[in-house]
């Protein structure tokens, strides 16, 4: 933790500049030696201090901000509390820390990624000491410049899953972005968005069902209960109309004890005349001939029952209380939260 009064509340190390008496910070001397790594012109931190950290690589990129600037785009989610933000892409490659500038103030640098679009007062903030853009304009700039429209939609699903941005408050942003680059893209992808999806994979799953099947939106981790109004489980998609429901089984799927309750939960949904079928990793390396399939044939061996005949419902009993929006979590408090969130903090 740094003890300089203006650092972030986190743990960080401030860049120091050169200080000829050696006490506020490295001499010359030092700071051309190993002990100490040059984070930008000028400012250095100990050579012990990780420069992969990703809380420690935008901290030190800020420091290149001119006044009118902000740390944007990912860095800004993940310093906000966003947990799917964490600077790596497919690769396994760090990457760039995104700098949001009115003007062409700096230049981008290994690490450190400069944009100059419009920036307007409104659309700058601070958050735990640090210059960033506001939420709704962070997700935007990561929906816009995603590498596809797929992952403009995980963008804006992750960016929920942490409750800090809503459908509503996305499209009252879009709508003030006309000409700007990638705008189209960030449309199309709200259009396709949930507050609800749990894990990146899940969104894959529903783009799946949607985009490749051509089946309707389905409903993202809504509860499901019998007509008594127990519980039944929560998928990651359930198809009302048909009556099918899907999972996403990641590796901690194949545990034991998980895998027993996985399919305990199977067996309490097919009961209960629901559909039901699993995706796991693999599927992704051939969709046409793996999971693609079948999603088809679980939905045409689906019974759509009429509402009234069916043995379960998704309409909830007056004692449950809703999470399925990104409005019902953030009214949720301390332990109400705690309790009905913490899957959250898994």
């Amino acid at each position: 933790m740094s003890n300089d009064p203006g650092a972030p509340e986190r743990s960080v190390v401030q860049p120091v500049p050169i200080d000829p008496r050696g006490r506020a910070g490295p001499t010359r001397g030092e700071a051309a030696g190993p002990g100490w790594r040059r984070t930008s012109r000028g400012l250095y931190v100990p050579a012990s201090v990780p420069a992969e950290d990703v809380d420690q690589r935008i901290y030190e990129a800020s420091m290149l901000l001119p006044e009118k600037g902000g740390v944007t785009g990912w860095a800004a989610l993940h310093w906000a509390g966003a947990r799917y933000f964490g600077g790596i892409d497919s690769r396994g490659d760090l990457r760039p820390v995104p700098l949001a500038v009115t003007y062409s103030d700096i230049r981008s640098r290994p690490g450190i990624l400069v944009t100059s679009e419009r920036l307007a007062p409104r659309d700058r903030t601070t958050i735990d000491g640090l210059p960033v853009t506001t939420l709704v304009r962070s997700v935007g700039f990561e929906m816009r410049y995603a590498a596809t429209p797929w992952q403009a939609v995980v963008v804006f699903d992750m960016a929920a899953y942490d409750d800090l941005v809503s459908i509503e408050e996305m499209w009252a942003y879009v709508a003030t972005l006309n000409g700007w680059t990638g705008v189209p893209q960030c449309r199309a992808a709200l259009a396709l968005a949930t507050e609800n999806s749990w894990s990146p994979m899940e969104t894959f799953m529903r783009l799946l069902w949607v985009l490749l099947c051509g089946f309707p939106i389905p409903l993202c981790n809504q509860p499901v209960f019998d007509r008594d109004g127990q519980h039944v489980g929560t998928p990651d998609i359930i198809d009302v109309e048909a009556g099918v429901v899907g999972e996403y089984e990641g590796p901690v799927h194949l545990d034991g004890q998980r895998r027993a309750k996985d399919l305990a939960k199977e067996s309490a949904y097919r009961r209960l005349g629901l559909e039901y079928f699993a995706m796991v990793r693999g599927d992704r390396q051939a969709l046409e001939s793996t999971i693609v399939p079948r999603m088809v044939e679980a939905r045409q061996r689906a019974h759509f029952e009429a509402e009234s005949t069916r043995a379960w419902t998704v309409v909830p009993p007056d004692w449950w209380t809703s999470t399925t929006t990104v409005a019902a979590r953030r009214a949720l408090t301390g332990r109400a939260r705690e309790r009905l969130l913490g899957y959250r903090s898994s």
